[in-house]
């Protein structure tokens, strides 16, 4: 009888002892960083090249080197988008560029034409030296995803571009529009087309994607009526251009006046 209490009282502590381990080996371990190494690798180390690679990719690279440089077009100056201060004659082709390739699609689609075409000063990457004209140029140019888009929208709404404008005193790229500065730094004898602006009329806004999404502070583009995506890369806009113009015209005419 007395073993069997001996027993029981054993067979207690080892029940007592267990559950404790139990809940105490089932608390969450923290874990937190104690070392932290870092190693610095140059960029500039030379990788072996894969010889059964370098064959494999030579044709595509061959085919591609090709493409960008032949040969599609002359420019007998350099343009360049600092040209002057409100407007430049690398912008004013580009611009322009927009508006004639973007109206073939525009126009097969939806019947429309574009009155005109703004893009930024700061997305322009590279001058376009005097010269043969390649492919790489637009790239140089133009090194972005950016898309060409079309927003329609009312004479007010152009009237906030045009106050933006003159706002920022960069020389973004324009066409189809004319318009004179007065000592106030207020637009006037404002022309879209060759015709007087009217702030009722629905016109057809060249720009590219990140524009029309208020990029650069573009959020007058956002007040507008419609988009139309022509999904034509604005480097496309230009290679295509270039091919059919085969000599860079120099714009130098006035599309900003400035009393």
């Amino acid at each position: 009888m007395a073993n069997l209490k001996k027993y029981n009282g054993f067979l207690k502590l080892f029940v007592i002892f267990l559950t404790f381990f139990l809940i105490f080996s089932c608390t969450s371990t923290q874990i937190g960083i104690t070392k932290i190494e870092g190693k610095r690798i140059p960029v500039n180390q030379s990788i072996s090249e894969n010889p059964s690679i370098t064959a494999f990719i030579k044709p595509y690279r061959e085919h591609i080197d090709k493409d960008l440089t032949t040969v599609i077009a002359y420019c007998p100056e350099t343009l360049d988008k600092n040209s002057s201060k409100w407007q430049s004659t690398l912008g004013n082709l580009m611009a322009d560029a927009c508006i004639h390739r973007g109206n073939i699609i525009l126009y097969a689609r939806e019947k429309k034409k574009i009155d005109l075409c703004i893009l930024n000063h700061g997305g322009i990457r590279a001058a376009l030296p005097k010269g043969d004209v390649t492919a790489r140029n637009a790239f140089q140019i133009m090194p972005f995803e950016n898309s060409l888009v079309v927003i329609a929208m009312n004479g007010e709404v152009v009237m906030d571009m045009i106050h933006y404008f003159i706002k920022t005193q960069k020389a973004q790229p324009l066409a189809g529009i004319t318009f004179t500065i007065d000592k106030n730094n207020q637009p006037k004898d404002i022309k879209i087309q060759g015709k007087p602006l009217e702030i009722s009329k629905i016109y057809n806004v060249a720009t590219n994607d990140y524009l029309a999404a208020g990029g650069d502070n573009m959020t007058f583009f956002q007040k507008g009526i419609q988009t139309y995506d022509l999904n034509y890369k604005l480097r496309n806009v230009l290679i295509d251009y270039f091919k059919e113009i085969k000599t860079i015209p120099v714009l130098k005419e006035v599309r900003i006046a400035v009393e």
